[in-house]
């Protein structure tokens, strides 16, 4: 049975390491996107400091980012592709971090508390399947470190998934 250690790292690029290793550990043998995607936002939000949403949308047919599972609380359900910085990144493929939210054009804001935000593409062989969102109340809480760790988790994710 995986159970969740707390981490005690010296940098945040070891501390994303050991993240990621718990990650696989957690993962490891289940093939069912859900249930991984509930897991992984459930060790995102409870591992990381200054967190107050961690969780996932998925690309659907309509184009839409459609709510998955997630920590922190009730959000929107539905964004347009394109729409808000999970748009922006599913859109581009690409992740995008955003120091402070209220300087965004077209933030969308599901938690008027969450000042930082950093919104990485779940991209499988098929494409780009949705994005992993992070919103923080802190601004700047987000770095080049923080967006290769959880870009890392990202991978993870596609690949216990099997997608």
């Amino acid at each position: 049975m995986f159970e969740a250690r707390p981490i005690a790292a010296g940098s945040k690029a070891e501390f994303h390491a050991e993240l990621a290793q718990q990650a696989e550990a957690l993962l490891q043998g289940e093939r069912d996107m859900i249930a991984n995607a509930a897991n992984l936002s459930a060790l995102i939000f409870h591992s990381l400091p200054q967190l107050n949403w961690a969780g996932f949308y998925f690309l659907r047919e309509a184009g839409e980012l459609v709510l998955g599972p997630f920590q922190g609380k009730p959000a929107c359900v539905r964004i347009a592709r394109g729409r808000g910085v999970c748009g922006a990144a599913a859109e581009r493929g690409a992740s995008v971090l955003v120091p402070d939210v209220h300087a965004f054009p077209g933030h969308i804001a599901c938690d008027a508390a969450s000042r930082a935000e950093l919104v990485v593409p779940v991209v499988g062989k098929d494409g780009v399947l949705g994005v992993l969102d992070l919103d923080s109340p802190v601004p700047d809480r987000f770095d080049a470190a923080d967006q290769a760790g959880i870009e890392k988790l990202a991978a993870i994710f596609v690949a216990a998934s099997g997608l």
